[in-house]
């Protein structure tokens, strides 16, 4: 009884999550001053510039001339660098520009408040010869403050150069923008972004937000400034439009002399965060910044996301389709990891563990991650071979003539329910569960062709070949407190099954034997039903081992630190329920059920991926 206890606990404590004021994961605005904190200590925290800039206006005597006119002194120091090639008189270019522009966004007239934008692209300009003009002297030194301000500063100025959107949005607009110093003609370079860009609704700074929820911020070190990218809906997603990664660049031929002249040309460079991670200049490549955190961490502040897979247990969205869904852009050369989600659950549970599991340089770099949605109510072995087709369709679509090598060594990952499905992808159960539920053949079944067909379907099961390797996280292999009968008389009231199921499996109920029809009860059963201790289906599906060449782990939760196996459970599932023999290795997590978030749950799963990659 504690255990049905505990289980109507944990539906309504994530009823309650879902619906509160605050999602578990989500970003907060930033104010554009606090971005940069660390690095950009003289522009952005007032208008004094660094000791090294004030050296360089009193070299060329324009101390006082900059006190009273800061644009007439910018332009006798453009002219100044045009034909003295010390490269610390572009660093001073680059910082007052910027100290110039922060005056104008400062500034009470709307006329000067407008030019900020153009000032701040006029310091990106400087910043970026400063750091990368191969004919300035001296060259450039890593160990130079300097330099490493002025990458910052690059970063944020284009930023603020290109936030002329919407509330401060980012926009990207070829033509000519009219600088203090000159003027610059934009190009816009798409190449290097595999999307249409009329299909982006918008652009945002991933510097103008920061993220809670997540442990891991990945972000790389570079020249560029990163974006959320966000595309509309297009039908093919249950969770509306999409947050994508993304580098925007902005690059110059040759150097300041060849290009200061009354019009500037540059070109404006769009790159996919999950692309290459340089960029070539002067024949040397240049890391770009990147943030993959931010986009997860902003899509994820929709409070509606979170409740989608409760709202589709209970059937207030009919007919939900399964879908495999891709993390990022198909990569031929890197594995898949499609993740499963459980009962109750979507999708969102998994971006604690993708997001680390992006961080380590090895795993980010040798795979590719996927995800797998599907209506958790439904009875397991329809939603499993939803999984199963979704991923032979997915591998054909992506790799027709079967060349991709990575693709035929997949790993599925599943939690819960999820696991449940992720080993119905690699059995061969030849007629064991068919015997399990009709007790004979289906020759001698006198049904239609199409209720003879569904019934070969989900209960003669054959190994998905691509996939290779499964993870069970908190797997009721054996069922599980939540499917106890008050449970499931509870479940049983609240949901709504989809109307095609209802009559698919109502076309067979005559069919089964003795024993799956008591325990159905004479009702469609749902995946509560099916996770019952009692479900012979269920039974017969932990007896069946994997099929030759997969390999197993189980990752089991149990939540009191006094048990030890095979005594305990997670609050939802035993310990001797989610044990199964010849696993390759078995891992106890102290946790409660819900445990893929757990910094030891996601580093054993990072263990047995690298060992995966070592064994191919």
């Amino acid at each position: 009884m504690a255990g049905i206890l505990r289980s109507i606990a944990l539906l309504l404590t994530l009823a309650i999550l879902v619906t509160g004021c605050s999602t578990p994961i989500g970003v907060r605005r930033l104010d554009p001053r606090d971005a940069f904190p660390g690095s950009i200590t003289g522009p952005l925290a007032g208008e004094t510039a660094h000791s090294a800039t004030t050296v360089i206006l009193h070299r060329f005597n324009l101390t006082e001339k900059y006190r009273k006119d800061p644009t007439a002194a910018l332009r006798i120091l453009h002219d100044t660098a045009l034909k003295d090639r010390r490269r610390d008189i572009l660093f001073a270019l680059a910082e007052l520009s910027q100290i110039e522009a922060e005056r104008l966004r400062r500034s009470g007239d709307a006329g000067e408040r407008r030019r900020a934008p153009d000032c701040y692209l006029l310091a990106a300009v400087y910043a970026y010869h400063a750091i990368l003009d191969t004919d300035l002297l001296p060259a450039p030194n890593l160990f130079d403050r300097r330099l490493q301000r002025t990458i910052d500063l690059y970063n944020f100025a284009l930023w603020r150069g290109l936030a002329t959107g919407e509330k401060g949005s980012v926009e990207f607009r070829e033509g000519m923008r009219q600088l203090p110093v000159g003027s610059i003609a934009l190009t816009i370079d798409r190449r290097y972004f595999p999307w249409d860009l009329g299909r982006f609704e918008r652009f945002e700074a991933a510097d103008g937000y920061a993220i809670r929820g997540l442990s891991v911020r990945n972000r790389s070190d570079g020249l560029g400034m990163p974006l959320i990218a966000v595309r509309r809906a297009d039908g093919t997603s249950h969770f509306g439009s999409q947050a994508i990664p993304a580098t925007a660049f902005l690059r110059f031929p040759g150097n300041l002399a060849t290009n200061g002249s009354a019009t500037m040309r540059a070109t404006l460079e769009l790159h996919s965060a999950f692309a290459g991670d340089t960029v070539a200049v002067n024949g040397r490549d240049v890391p770009l910044e990147k943030d993959t955190s931010i986009p997860v961490a902003y899509k994820l502040s929709e409070e509606e996301i979170w409740s989608f897979g409760i709202d589709a247990f209970l059937g207030r969205l009919q007919d939900v389709p399964s879908r495999l869904f891709r993390f990022q852009p198909y990569d031929p050369e890197r594995i898949p990891v499609i993740f499963v989600h459980g009962t109750l659950s979507s999708p969102v549970w998994w971006a604690e563990m993708i997001n680390t599991l992006n961080s380590d340089p090895v795993i980010g770099r040798k795979y590719q991650f996927w995800y797998f949605f599907y209506n958790s109510s439904r009875l397991i072995t329809v939603s499993a071979l939803d999984l199963r087709k979704a991923i032979v369709a997915e591998a054909e679509k992506l790799d027709p003539e079967g060349s991709s090598a990575a693709l035929q060594r997949m790993v599925v990952i599943g939690h819960s329910q999820g696991g449940l499905l992720a080993k119905l992808t690699a059995v061969d159960s030849g007629d064991r569960l068919l015997k399990t539920v009709i007790g004979g053949s289906l020759e001698d079944l006198d049904t239609s062709r199409e209720n003879r067909e569904m019934i070969r379907d989900n209960m003669i099961i054959s190994p998905v070949p691509s996939v290779k390797r499964l993870v069970f996280i908190s797997t009721p292999h054996r069922g599980s407190y939540l499917s106890q009968s008050l449970a499931r008389n509870l479940v049983q009231r609240l949901i709504t099954l989809p109307v095609g199921l209802v009559q698919g499996l109502g076309g067979i109920y005559g069919f089964l034997t003795d024993n799956v029809r008591q325990h159905w009860q004479g009702r469609i059963p749902t995946s509560v039903d099916s996770m019952s201790p009692a479900d012979p289906l269920l039974l017969a599906i932990a007896g069946t081992p994997l099929a030759p060449g997969v390999t197993g782990h189980s990752i089991i939760a149990i939540d009191d630190p006094k048990d030890q196996p095979p005594e305990g459970d997670d609050g939802v599932v035993e310990y001797r329920s989610a044990h199964l023999d010849g696993m390759a290795s078995e891992f106890i997590v102290r946790s409660g059920h819900s445990c893929q978030d757990r910094p030891e749950t996601i580093e054993e799963v990072r263990r047995i991926l690298l060992e995966h990659l070592a064994e191919y």
